[in-house]
């Protein structure tokens, strides 16, 4: 079995301007360098906005921190009169590593479907970096009790015609709609069975080699009250945290119990 390093992911969505988020980095990494955290087993990634990325990115190279950057979202498109638009290339200049795809608040207030998020991903793909896709189901599939077929065909529309290669750089974060800034959270039991549907799906399509290497995460009403118990499904490889991302402290408790289990985990094989 391969050993996936966990990603604990902070999208911060539309808050903190450069200011705030300079301050919300320098505090997140003394806490992380007070606790001794291991950034070798587990990684730390922030999404800020696109005004603060910048930002956040030139702190972390001149400190050294070992942080990473990502971006919410990008243009399927590399250049041109798109007016708002950031495109993957200028996402990769500013050292971002993840970009955010296909978020259920991105399908929702904004156009986006399938046939944009594939090329959406071909973009972050193309500009070597690594796309987090977000699927989950509404209150309305779990009713009808396909909530794992639903995420398993969300998957495969997005990654039906990547090679071999392209799909292990994938990160899928299975984000069940009504879970999503709601405080409700799935059961460690309904995420494991999320994470295991999409690793089956990996492994019927791509073999076992991509599978096992493919990191599956977890959103929804993350916190550090949950997350221990969530980080216990052996197809669990971390978390894609909204809200309790914006609190430094307890982002920083997040990524212990994440890092804690997953040596529990290793010492466990």
């Amino acid at each position: 079995m391969a050993q996936r390093i966990p990603v604990v992911a902070g999208n911060w969505k539309m808050n903190f301007d450069h200011l705030e988020a300079t301050y919300f980095i320098q505090k997140l990494a003394w806490l992380l360098r007070d606790a001794h955290f291991d950034f070798k087993g587990t990684e730390i990634v922030i999404m800020p906005s696109f005004t603060s990325i910048r930002s956040v990115q030139v702190l972390i190279e001149a400190e050294k921190m070992r942080i990473g950057v990502g971006a919410q979202t990008v243009s399927e498109t590399s250049d041109g009169a798109f007016t708002g638009d950031i495109s993957a290339q200028m996402l990769a200049r500013l050292g971002c590593k993840y970009v955010i795809i296909g978020h259920s608040e991105r399908r929702k207030y904004h156009p986006e479907d399938d046939a944009n998020i594939v090329d959406k991903v071909r973009a972050v793909l193309a500009a070597d970096m690594n796309p987090i896709l977000c699927v989950g189901e509404s209150f309305e599939e779990r009713k009808q009790g396909i909530e794992l077929e639903y995420a398993v065909n969300q998957v495969h529309d997005v990654m039906r015609d990547l090679s071999d290669k392209e799909a292990q750089r994938m990160l899928i974060a299975y984000e069940p709609i009504w879970a999503v800034g709601t405080g409700m959270v799935a059961t460690p039991q309904s995420a494991q069975d999320a994470a295991n549907a999409i690793r089956d799906y990996f492994k019927k399509t791509y073999g076992t080699d991509v599978s096992e290497k493919v990191r599956i995460l977890y959103g929804g009403s993350v916190n550090a009250s949950n997350a221990q118990a969530l980080m216990e499904g052996p197809d669990v490889d971390g978390f894609l945290v909204g809200g309790a991302a914006l609190d430094a402290e307890e982002f920083s408790r997040i990524a212990r119990l994440t890092s804690r289990s997953a040596r529990r985990r290793l010492a466990h094989r």
